[in-house]
């Protein structure tokens, strides 16, 4: 049975006994302290734990899941993949044990004939938590299985939550025993390789405490609703109906492992470590894939950096097989193949995700280019100074900056006979975690450290009553002020803290645009509004500035957003659905915006696209933007389901979530549609004008358009009107000839730079042949010595120009001091081959502070007056040896 109809059945079966049917949420997650979804409960976590109403009683999916913590185990084991799909069934306070596990055992058994997966019951086992005696009893009678294949185990195994005081419970395993050939009998407490687990079903009974670990945490007591979270895993249970050993091997991994190793050359079975690397390939490409169609786009940092280094190991893996040429191109439409019949839109936007993935393909192999000269160099330069090990800030360099995974520098590193300071690398590693961990935390809590704080306000309070799309003032109750230590009772003047209302006007920095701006006013303070989050579903969360009186708990206020600052916002925001319209009018489909900021007067907009665009294209960028403003474009919202938004064409940002009802913002009808919770104007006209200011790359593949909007758009366009008249007042031109006089002048400094390098070598030249004659004898070697006015650069010039006028037939040196304390030695053939060593000897001289080949070496780091002195004492030097 095929992967894509495993999904259908699974749907099908739960949507025929009541269950809404879920599409399943882009893999990059709003959530701050993740980077993609990684269970497939986790769309459904505000409802799991009462923070939102659920839309429905009972609900399915079949979620996409990216899990990287442990990548470096991908292909080493059959057990691990980054990507893979978690079919689930979900109750929120409707039924319970009983009929989870019934559904669990009737899917699971029932003939292929009937809609089910057709397994042979006698081959299933089930774990329970060893205090759970209702769910034991519960697969006795419903399933009929015996007891020796109903296993107790403990809090470590089938006890489930999320890690954190909330909802927690037991949970129910199902297993299928795989034959004796796959290992020892005695179910899945003896061996989980022959015992493969395909089934969780998690009860959701009890709420518990603070605490650590799996256990270390009290249980509070039962909650009020109980609900159901299942998840079955879809590529476990293709590796079980199409008989195949593990997950690499099913119908939507097993083409691209087959392809790659028909590239390569070589054979699967084969050999171990050759195993290893195709099944990295296999994994990565279909990861690369879902990650591209759902919007994630390669870069430096985040969600792009996971993708990035995902796509970069396998290209490695594949050179590490053989292969030298370009491996996406070929791999990557053999997994669109294997993917679409589950996933459409990985086909219709295959062009995108094709141009975005082989420009990183082709930037990661001039990046090992690079990266391994710079890599090469510091080896020798360790080898040189004696050493056997590569400095940990040398590996973070080349993993930060060159994209090296640690695993390529530990091998490239000990092919050359070098370790590597995995301990400094470590730390380095650590601390940058450590930035980015408090970074998410920051965003996370909306200006202050403590969540449990708003947490507690939220359960106590419910949601914010949120106006931003009706009012722009409202009146409001302090229902909490938190600072960095916890909840306060009052704040007071200077002081910067951050206050939840019972309602609020302020939109919440989302969507790529910027909070809104205004004040809170009461009998007794008044503060400035700094920034608006979400940091939690529901919650609005105001960071202030008392600037003057005292903000306390249960204060009435008004809360007012600046109205210029508003209509600022809303002139950037709507200017950005313009821009993007214009820019997939020009470009083509494929220019989908992957990320997106907008505040007053400004915008900016990112898209795949490999290239920089010409200025042609970028004017007329420009002018289709306008031209749409010029038109008064009228500007609608309209509520609808997800569903019925795609069937019109709206289009989606990957890094949302969307309940049932989605807000679709039109401008000009099918012109420009999206999906979008901003802040918009009326018509297209109050946007005032786009004024493109900026084009460039941020990152292989990716483009990025920056704009002026509204007032601050004309201010622009003033500031270049100006700039290009005052040009054409000093050169004496009408502005229409301008470029034409600017290229004459171009042309002409051009004509004058060359003529003086040429100048400048004919000067070196017979500087060099004069110098070449005031050799002085040290031991046999002749060394000449000189000073240069001018950079590095010019003495490097005369230092190599003098040698090539020594003799040939006996040692020679010739150094050169630039009067920028730079110190350059050059040696001729037959100096190096009586011994001597350019790089050794500038180290020598210089105290160690330089380097480079045995033929040329350079140094510097000492005042000019101490060279100097080092210059006359070098024949001296090199005459003891």
């Amino acid at each position: 049975m095929r992967t894509a109809e495993i999904r259908s059945r699974f749907l099908t079966f739960f949507a025929d006994r009541g269950h809404t049917v879920v599409p399943s949420a882009p893999l990059p997650t709003p959530d701050p302290t993740l980077l993609f979804v990684n269970a497939g409960m986790v769309p459904f976590k505000p409802y799991l734990t009462g923070e939102q109403e659920p839309p429905w009683p009972r609900a399915t999916s079949v979620q996409k899941c990216v899990r990287t913590l442990d990548i470096e185990e991908v292909g080493k084991t059959t057990r691990h993949g980054s990507f893979f799909q978690m079919n689930g069934n979900f109750s929120f306070g409707d039924y319970f044990k009983e009929q989870a596990i019934a559904f669990a055992w009737e899917l699971s058994t029932s003939p292929v004939a009937d809609g089910g997966y057709g397994l042979d019951p006698e081959k299933i086992w089930v774990t329970v938590h060893h205090s759970d005696d209702e769910a034991r009893g519960l697969w006795r009678t419903l399933a009929g299985l015996p007891d020796e294949r109903i296993v107790a185990r403990g809090d470590e195994d089938n006890f489930w939550s999320m890690g954190v005081p909330g909802p927690c419970g037991p949970c129910s395993e199902l297993y299928y025993d795989r034959g004796p050939a796959l290992g020892r009998a005695g179910g899945p407490a003896v061996d989980e390789d022959r015992y493969m687990e395909f089934w969780n079903l998690v009860f959701m009974q009890d709420e518990r405490g603070e605490g650590a670990g799996k256990s270390g945490y009290p249980i509070l007591g039962r909650l009020p609703r109980p609900n159901i979270d299942t998840g079955m895993g879809l590529e476990r249970m293709a590796t079980l109906l199409q008989g195949k050993d593990n997950l690499y091997e099913i119908d939507e991994t097993r083409p691209v492992l087959d392809r790659a190793a028909e590239l390569a050359g070589v054979r699967y079975g084969a050999a171990h470590q050759t195993d290893v690397r195709l099944r990295v390939v296999a994994d990565h490409v279909r990861t690369a894939l879902m990650l591209l169609a759902d919007g994630t786009a390669p870069g430096n940092e985040g969600r792009g950096y996971v993708l990035r280094r995902i796509l970069r190991r396998a290209v490695r893996s594949m050179r590490q097989l053989g292969y030298q040429d370009p491996a996406l191109p070929e791999l990557l439409a053999v997994a669109r193949d294997c993917m679409a019949p589950s996933y459409p839109e990985v086909a219709d936007a295959y062009a995108r995700i094709s141009d975005q993935a082989c420009g990183e393909e082709d930037a990661f192999r001039a990046t090992l280019r690079q990266g391994t000269a710079v890599l090469d160099t510091a080896v020798a330069r360790v080898r040189e100074e004696g050493g056997r090990t590569l400095p940990g800030g040398q590996a973070f360099l080349l993993h930060d900056t060159y994209g090296f995974p640690i695993d390529l520098t530990l091998e490239m590193a000990a092919e050359q006979g070098v370790e590597v300071d995995r301990e400094g690398f470590t730390t380095l590693m650590n601390e940058q975690r450590e930035r980015a961990r408090a970074d998410a935390r920051a965003r996370k809590s909306g200006g202050t450290a403590d969540t449990s704080a708003l947490r507690s306000l939220l359960d106590a309070h419910g949601p914010t009553d949120w106006r931003a799309w009706e009012s722009l003032t409202a009146e409001a109750r302090v229902l909490g002020v938190v600072g960095a230590g916890g909840p306060v009772p009052v704040a007071r003047e200077g002081e910067i803290v951050t206050v939840v209302l019972d309602r609020s006007p302020f939109y919440a920095e989302s969507g790529g645009q910027d909070s809104d701006a205004g004040r809170l006013s009461g009998a007794s303070a008044e503060a400035e509004v700094l920034d608006v989050q979400r940091p939690l579903a529901g919650l609005i969360a105001h960071q202030i500035r008392v600037t003057a009186g005292e903000l306390a708990v249960g204060d009435e206020v008004v809360a007012a957003v600046d109205p210029e600052w508003r209509l600022g916002a809303r002139q950037a925001h709507s200017g950005t659905h313009v821009l993007h319209a214009a820019l997939r009018e020009i470009l083509g489909p494929t220019a989908l915006q992957s990320g997106s900021y907008n505040r007053p007067g400004y915008l900016r907009l990112d898209f795949p696209w490999r290239g920089a665009l010409s200025p042609t294209v970028r004017s007329e960028i420009e002018e289709a933007a306008n031209r749409a403003l010029r038109r008064d474009l009228p500007v609608g919202v309209r509520w609808m389901t997800l569903p019925e938004a795609k069937e019109i064409g709206a289009l989606a940002l990957f890094d949302e979530t969307y309940g049932e009802q989605v807000r679709v913002v039109e401008i000009g009808g099918a012109w420009s549609r999206e999906l979008c919770g901003g802040t918009h104007v009326e018509h297209a006209a109050q946007i005032g004008t786009v004024a493109l200011t900026g084009e460039s790359s941020v990152g292989a593949g990716m483009r990025r358009l920056e704009a002026a909007v509204g007032i601050e758009g004309f201010d622009y366009l003033a500031r270049e009107r100006d700039l290009v008249s005052r040009i054409a007042e000093q050169l004496g031109s009408p502005r229409a000839e301008l470029p034409e006089k600017i290229g004459g002048l171009l042309d002409r400094l051009k004509a004058a730079d060359r003529e003086n390098a040429r100048l400048k070598a004919v000067a070196t030249a017979a500087r060099a042949a004069e110098l070449a004659a005031t050799g002085v004898d040290a031991n046999g070697t002749l060394v000449v010595t000189a000073t240069a006015a001018g950079p590095a650069a010019d003495a490097r010039a005369l230092a190599l120009a003098v040698r090539d006028r020594l003799p040939t037939d006996r040692p020679g040196l010739a150094a050169v001091a630039g009067d920028d304390g730079a110190l350059v030695l050059a040696l001729n053939g037959a100096a190096t081959a009586a011994g001597l060593n350019a790089s050794t000897l500038v180290k020598r001289v210089l105290d160690g502070r330089g380097g480079g080949s045995k033929e040329v070496a350079q140094g510097g780091g000492v005042p000019v007056e101490r060279l100097r002195h080092l210059l006359a004492e070098l024949p001296r030097i090199v005459g003891r040896g």
